[in-house]
């Protein structure tokens, strides 16, 4: 048309001025993208379908694009549910070098009669650490238990993964807890519902020795009271490697502590026999208990009339004899002289 315009000699400036603008793209109208697959169907060989799919890679080579999961390990393998109610985790990747790999959370251990020991709450930790812990309930701690007449129930776990460093001091060195290896315990849970506190003086001595030489000999490192001060209500157990495995358990038993005399007398046991019972002669008690009257004052004997005085009043009494006097302070012995003091030592 602009040709056309061009040569009857209209100018071209009027000629852009007649021709219209197009209008805006409904929405109703396919987008470039459709636009696009529309022209790659139009190139499409003859022989090929129009609704075909593009190729698609094999299987075998989709999935091994696809990140594989890491195989379990050789404790993951180990920790099975006959054993330990301990789901794996994915790696724990923290500030610092805080995290660690391998890991599980502990929820129960289970006994060899099928009987659940539970983790509250759970505990996050490395296989091995969560392993060590099984093995030491199923094998040391429920044969323990029984001897306070009842059943093994529960761990009350205190602290377990944490990303901080030892002690919770700022500055100091990353602890064991920050790698996911270690497991801080307050006591253990019976099912009568008695909770045997580990650090309570009142709990029984022999249990607390037992578990303490119990720890000690699986785990690299036992702390509770005496330690450091900072372990004064719970155990840590860790499993630290150091150099020529050194082990460290410090946990002082306590003795318990001392009974007070109670402000009030105890109350009498059933197991006594009565009062009336056990007094021998309750009317003689009875009659020591009664006030006695004091004695009456005996009557002086009546003066005869020589006695009296001119006055009929009575003739004084005699005076008490003289106190004897004090012997005289025997006199001071003269002083001897040096020379001779001497001599008599000699």
């Amino acid at each position: 048309m602009l040709i056309a315009l061009a040569a009857a000699g209209v100018p071209t400036a009027q000629a852009r001025e007649r021709i219209p603008l197009p209008k805006p793209r409904p929405a109703a109208a396919p987008q470039p993208e459709d636009d696009r697959a529309a022209a790659g169907a139009e190139q499409r060989p003859d022989n090929e379908p129009a609704g075909a799919s593009p190729p698609q890679q094999p299987p075998a080579q989709a999935d091994a694009a696809k990140p594989q999961p890491k195989p379990p390990s050789a404790c993951r393998l180990a920790l099975s549910d006959a054993i330990a109610i301990a789901p794996s985790i994915a790696d724990i990747t923290g500030p610092g070098s805080c995290g660690g790999t391998d890991l599980v959370r502990l929820e129960a251990i289970v006994l060899p009669d099928g009987s659940r020991v539970a983790v509250t709450p759970a505990a996050i930790l490395r296989c091995p650490m969560a392993a060590e812990l099984a093995d030491w309930v199923r094998t040391d701690v429920a044969p323990l238990a029984s001897s306070l007449e009842s059943r093994l129930a529960g761990l009350d776990n205190f602290d377990s993964y944490e990303c901080r460093g030892r002690n919770r001091q700022r500055g100091a060195k990353l602890s064991e807890h920050g790698k996911a290896n270690a497991i801080d315990i307050r006591g253990l849970k019976l099912a009568s519902g008695r909770l045997v506190s580990l650090t309570d003086r009142a709990s029984p001595r022999a249990i607390r020795e037992s578990v303490r030489q119990s720890v000690c000999d699986r785990f690299s490192t036992v702390l509770g009271p005496g330690s450091d001060g900072f372990h004064e209500d719970h155990i840590h157990l860790d499993l630290a490697q150091r150099r020529k495995d050194y082990r460290m358990c410090q946990w002082d038993v306590l003795e318990p502590m001392p009974q007070i005399a109670p402000l009030l007398p105890a109350p009498r046991p059933d197991e006594a026999p009565p009062r009336e019972v056990a007094a021998d002669q309750p009317q003689d008690r009875e009659r020591r208990r009664e006030p006695q009257s004091p004695a009456p004052a005996q009557a002086q004997p009546e003066q005869s009339p020589e006695q009296a005085g001119p006055e009929g009043e009575q003739a004084a009494e005699p005076a008490p004899p003289p106190a004897p006097a004090k012997k005289a302070k025997a006199k001071a012995r003269p002083k001897k002289p040096r020379a001779e003091r001497q001599s008599d030592q000699h």
